[in-house]
């Protein structure tokens, strides 16, 4: 409970409401109030913070906390902000029929823009996967650096894609282009989720520094080693 009541006074400078203003200033004001000493008030604070948070920002932007399992549901990708995570071993398998192809196939094979930061040119090499009974892929993954830096980018409309197990303060909310954003700043267990909702465990692998953001309805995660603004830098490029 700690920690949620942390995040959601970290979350107060993020309030937007366009009508009426004073709605703003009184729940900043809510969340910076000492937090209370019984236990039951406390739940009740953190389940009634949440409700607000998600019902003051605007359309496209909640991101859901819940307060019970730890979870962080934002831009198609569930991150688990607690426990402390178990990182996996071995070699994780690709995505479910992951395969190569040129940027013009991938594009026809992807139900979305594929778009390509300005700062980092070209990917050395473009992936598609998880494609659907008619051969539309759900998945479009750029590479770069001999594939140690990676954009992922998946339709934001469908449901959960990516699961992420991450805890500490390396969990944190930034902007892209004035969008939310989520930056994970260290190495963290990633699966991916299928099509059914199942987390596909072979597939879990530890990934470095992440970046999640969504744009015109397409949700991507940049991961890499590399710094937050970085990140962000690269993530402001696309185009």
């Amino acid at each position: 409970m700690d920690d949620l009541e942390r995040e959601l006074r970290e979350l107060s400078a993020w309030l937007e409401t366009p009508d009426p203003p004073e709605v703003t200033a009184r729940v900043r004001a809510r969340l910076a109030a000492p937090a209370p000493r019984l236990r039951r008030r406390r739940y009740l604070l953190a389940a009634a913070l949440t409700a607000v948070v998600v019902a003051v920002l605007p359309p496209g932007r909640a991101a859901v906390a819940d307060a019970a399992a730890g979870l962080l549901r934002f831009a198609g990708i569930t991150i688990v902000t607690t426990p402390a995570p178990a990182f996996p071993t071995g070699t994780p398998s690709p995505l479910p029929s992951q395969r190569p192809a040129a940027v013009t196939e991938a594009q026809r094979k992807v139900r979305f823009p594929i778009r390509v930061p300005a700062k980092l040119g070209p990917p050395e090499q473009v992936l598609v996967a998880d494609p659907d009974d008619a051969g539309n892929c759900r998945v479009a993954t750029l590479l770069y650096r001999g594939g140690t830096l990676r954009i992922d980018a998946f339709d934001g409309g469908l449901d959960v894609a990516f699961h992420k197990q991450a805890s500490g303060p390396e969990t944190e909310w930034v902007q892209v282009n004035g969008g939310f954003a989520v930056w994970i700043g260290a190495p963290h267990a990633v699966a991916y989720v299928d099509r059914a909702g199942t987390v596909r465990v072979q597939t879990a692998r530890l990934a470095a520094s992440t970046l999640i953001w969504q744009q015109t309805g397409v949700s991507y995660r940049i991961e890499g080693d590399l710094t937050r603004a970085e990140a962000i830098e690269i993530a402001s490029s696309l185009s």
